[in-house]
């Protein structure tokens, strides 16, 4: 059976995955870009946007590893975007462009129905039935492949508490936003659960491989 995945979770010191005041000029709230940085200064990372350079090491290493043999992905609708409500008319098609890097399904969860939206070789599809009927899903979609999870902070911590999430990759960053959406209360105290199997020091974040009991 498929593993469920989340990769490359990044948090602050301070527990934070995201910052305050998120909208479509700040997705990841006031502050919340420090926490990427050290995906974006990777060879790998700057790849996934279609940019040449960066940095090989510990980090790049873990990027890349994060887009191996996965078959499908889950994100809360949060992530996808901006919109709240009703889908109504929005044109809304996600952050990343015509071209989003998945090149696999990807599942969205949501409250409100929308029709699958298609860009290059990734098709969106929209699941009102919950968490569970995201997996089943997905499941199929992936076959032997990895699943991997998307944020946001309240789509993680659901599979967390429900024990569906097989391993959780977690970065820490030297940062403090001091305020926004906390994953963890206070970081190195895991979820019930899970146990860290492996602690690695990077360029720019410390990498926990955090594993279901």
């Amino acid at each position: 059976m498929s593993k469920l995945v989340a990769h490359a979770v990044t948090i602050s010191l301070d527990g934070y995955m995201a910052g305050p005041y998120q909208d479509e000029s700040n997705p990841l709230g006031v502050g919340g870009t420090q926490l990427h940085e050290w995906i974006f200064a990777t060879k790998s990372g700057r790849e996934m946007i279609g940019e040449s350079g960066g940095s090989v090491g510990v980090d790049n290493d873990v990027v890349k590893r994060g887009f191996e043999g996965v078959g499908a992905t889950i994100m809360g609708r949060n992530m996808f975007g901006p919109v709240r409500g009703p889908w109504n008319d929005s044109g809304w098609s996600g952050w990343w462009g015509e071209r989003p890097p998945f090149h696999h399904p990807v599942f969205i969860l949501t409250h409100f129905e929308r029709p699958a939206l298609t860009l290059d070789d990734t098709t969106f599809y929209f699941v009102t039935e919950g968490i569970d009927e995201a997996l089943a899903r997905a499941r199929v979609a992936a076959g032997d492949d990895i699943i991997r999870l998307g944020g946001g902070v309240e789509t993680i911590r659901e599979f967390l508490h429900t024990s569906q999430l097989d391993r959780l990759h977690v970065a820490v960053v030297p940062v403090r936003l001091e305020a926004g959406e906390r994953l963890f209360e206070t970081v190195g105290e895991w979820p019930s659960g899970y146990e860290c199997s492996s602690v690695t020091g990077g360029e720019g974040a410390t990498h926990y491989e955090l594993v279901r009991n």
